[in-house]
């Protein structure tokens, strides 16, 4: 550690967020990863997927920190335990995406900063035409929800449909 510097100095203040709150898993897989991997309309024109090779596919993505497998399929938390899901893909997509979180505080996490281009760069450009688009309300959503336990704690994110499904909310 000595190497390093030492050690932080005494008034250093942590970001929102910290301490033992994750982000929801569950709303994670069901809400966010599907927004991540689809095709998405861009501002400039086209489409483009954040799990594209040459975006953020884990194995061919040169977009940074933030990796993606964008063939994960969703776990069933009633039949695999936290330990069991934890060594899937979508456990590693939602990790990654959540690393790139600053959990509480949207408005500083690079997950919805940089595909607005707000006041950092991002190397595929502006990807939500706004913070108002419905993909970067949903992120938002997920990121200003810590939730205690990433595996549960999760049903008040969504809106029952009577069918037996449910759907994301956003607001």
């Amino acid at each position: 550690v000595a190497a390093c510097g030492g050690g932080n100095p005494p008034d250093v203040v942590n970001t929102p967020g910290g301490g033992s709150q994750s982000l929801s898993f569950v709303y994670f897989q069901e809400c966010v990863n599907r927004e991540l991997v689809r095709q998405l309309a861009l501002p400039a024109g086209g489409t483009g997927s954040c799990a594209a090779s040459g975006c953020h596919d884990n194995a061919n993505g040169t977009g940074g920190a933030f990796r993606m497998q964008g063939s994960a399929t969703l776990v069933d938390l009633a039949t695999v335990s936290p330990d069991a899901a934890r060594l899937t893909e979508m456990y590693r997509n939602f990790f990654s995406a959540q690393g790139s979180s600053v959990i509480g505080a949207p408005a500083s996490s690079k997950m919805l900063t940089k595909p607005l281009v707000q006041g950092v760069l991002h190397g595929g450009g502006q990807i939500f035409a706004d913070a108002n688009t419905p993909e970067a309300r949903l992120l938002a959503y997920w990121i200003s929800r810590p939730v205690p336990d990433e595996f549960n704690a999760a049903e008040s994110m969504f809106t029952p449909t009577g069918n037996g499904s449910r759907t994301c909310n956003t607001q």
